[in-house]
């Protein structure tokens, strides 16, 4: 059920090892090299007190500190196969008490694969994961290897947040007796929250909050609380949603974008019942990991939203209302940025995965 990897030293070098300044908005800020020669990295965790841990899209969980790496024992079998594998991970608020923190993966099902969460404890020396319980699974799974979404987020409630595409099975989206092309809200024990929008409602899976979304690959909190996503548009129509419970985004039957072929994608740009993006791209810039900002270090960048692009090989400053992309945070260290977070002090340290490292930005 479980992967057996022995702890072992990585050939990773865990820093800072090198820095270089970017001209910026906020001024001149300083980007440094955390951890370089990873491999398809996807997500961050970074730890109290200290240490990082890093997923691998084969299934590799590695944990950093101090200048070491290790694999992580325990970590759940994972389906690596196209888009699919070890995806995010969420470092549960109370780790200091609890140690757990969640995994989004890929799970090895009948037929193919579907998004999965797993909660799990992480020992004291790092080196593995004890206690490993899947606690969600959506239905039903598939044979492609496309549009897994998904990230995690701990609401302030405690519930979390997951993002799942519509694994390319388009009409999936709108059809919520399936958890496809949904953000789902659940407890941390798997179980359904009793306030979720469709409780109750025959025909319904319970633990949907919205759905209508294509492959949702960023998410995160503002300071009030509310959940911010970043989606992948076909060609065109990526977009930036302000989740709201119960509503209906749209996919397939509105898009900013069009089909690949260059057909036109459903009934137009909008449809009453279905919500507007807050903010769009086209053309596409395959957005990732989003971040909306505190403000500790920038205080002129408090609220503002950072989303990585996966296909223009910037980070995306956006800000306003009505929200609009006002900068672009670009440089070699930007190529292809998966995952952005915030740390404790308010630095922001972003995954490239085509340098295959973990950088730091912080005021120069």
């Amino acid at each position: 059920m479980f992967r057996a990897a022995a702890i072992l030293v990585l050939s990773i070098f865990a820093g800072p090892i090198t820095a270089v300044t970017l001209q910026t908005s906020a001024g001149t800020v300083q980007v440094t090299a955390m951890v370089t020669g990873l491999d398809a990295p996807w997500a961050i965790g970074l730890l109290p007190g200290g240490g990082t841990l890093v997923t691998e899209r084969d299934g590799e969980l590695l944990f950093v500190s101090q200048g070491e790496g290790k694999r992580i024992a325990g970590v759940p079998k994972v389906a690596a196969n196209g888009q699919g594998g070890l995806l995010d991970i969420t470092v549960a608020r109370d780790f200091a008490q609890s140690r757990e923190v969640f995994l989004t993966f890929s799970k090895p099902q009948s037929g193919g694969a579907g998004t999965a969460v797993a909660v799990a404890r992480l020992s004291e020396n790092g080196g593995r994961l004890d206690n490993v319980r899947i606690i969600f699974e959506a239905v039903p799974g598939g044979s492609t290897g496309r549009h897994f979404g998904s990230r995690v987020v701990e609401a302030q409630d405690g519930t979390l947040f997951v993002t799942i595409g519509d694994r390319g099975d388009r009409p999936s989206a709108q059809d919520r007796s399936n958890h496809m092309g949904t953000v789902i809200r659940i407890n941390r024990d798997g179980s359904v929250p009793a306030d979720n929008p469709f409780v109750g409602q025959a025909g319904i899976r319970p633990e949907i909050w919205s759905f209508g979304h294509r492959n949702p690959q960023g998410a995160g909190l503002d300071r009030q609380g509310r959940l911010w996503i970043s989606e992948h548009g076909a060609r065109g129509g990526d977009e930036v949603n302000l989740i709201q419970p119960g509503r209906n985004y749209g996919w397939p039957v509105i898009s900013y974008g069009v089909h690949y072929s260059g057909q036109k994608i459903g009934e137009g740009t909008s449809k009453p019942g279905m919500e507007q993006p807050e903010y769009y791209w086209d053309p596409s810039i395959a957005p990732s990991g989003l971040l909306v900002y505190s403000g500790k270090l920038w205080p002129e960048w408090r609220g503002d939203i950072f989303v990585g692009s996966l296909k223009s090989d910037y980070i995306s400053r956006l800000e306003g209302t009505p929200l609009r992309e006002v900068e672009q945070i670009k440089g070699p260290e930007t190529e292809r940025v998966r995952d952005i977070v915030e740390a404790p002090d308010g630095a922001i340290w972003f995954i490239s995965v085509g340098q295959g490292a973990i950088y730091r930005m912080t005021p120069k």
